[in-house]
C-alpha cells in the first residue's frame, strides 16, 4: 500500500485559516501560527459578543419600554405585571417599538394595565 503524504490537506488547511485571518494587522495576517492564535481568539470574541447582542437588545426594549411607562404614571414592574394580568401577550421588542412609533396606542395598554391591577 502506497504511503499518503499530507501536504496538499495541509497546505488548504493552512491557507483557510491566512485566509480567515486577512486583514488582521502585522505578522498576524502574514505567518500560520501566530495567524491560527489570532482567528481563534476572535472566534471566541464572535462566539461571546453573539451572546451579548441578544443581552444587549433586550436592555435596549426594557429602557424604552420604562421610558413609555414614565410618562403614563407607571413604572416597569407594575406594566409588566399589568400585562400579564390582563392577558396581553406582546413581547419586549414589539412593546418598545409600540412606545416609540405610537405612543397612544401605549397609553391605551397602560390603561388596560392599570385596570387589570385593580
Amino acid at each position: 500500500m502506497a504511503r499518503v503524504k499530507g501536504a496538499m490537506m495541509t497546505r488548504k488547511r493552512r491557507k483557510k485559516t491566512l485566509k480567515m485571518a486577512k486583514g488582521y494587522y502585522g505578522a498576524k495576517s502574514k505567518l500560520f501560527r501566530t495567524a491560527k492564535e489570532a482567528v481563534m481568539k476572535s472566534g471566541n470574541y464572535a462566539y461571546i459578543g453573539r451572546k451579548q447582542k441578544k443581552r444587549d437588545f433586550r436592555r435596549i426594549w426594557i429602557t424604552r419600554i420604562s421610558a413609555g411607562c414614565k410618562l403614563n404614571g407607571m413604572n416597569y414592574s407594575t406594566f409588566i405585571n399589568g400585562l400579564k394580568k390582563a392577558g396581553v401577550d406582546l413581547n419586549r421588542k414589539m412593546l418598545s417599538e409600540i412606545a416609540i412609533s405610537d405612543p397612544a396606542a401605549f397609553t391605551a395598554l397602560c390603561e388596560q394595565a392599570k385596570a387589570a391591577l385593580k
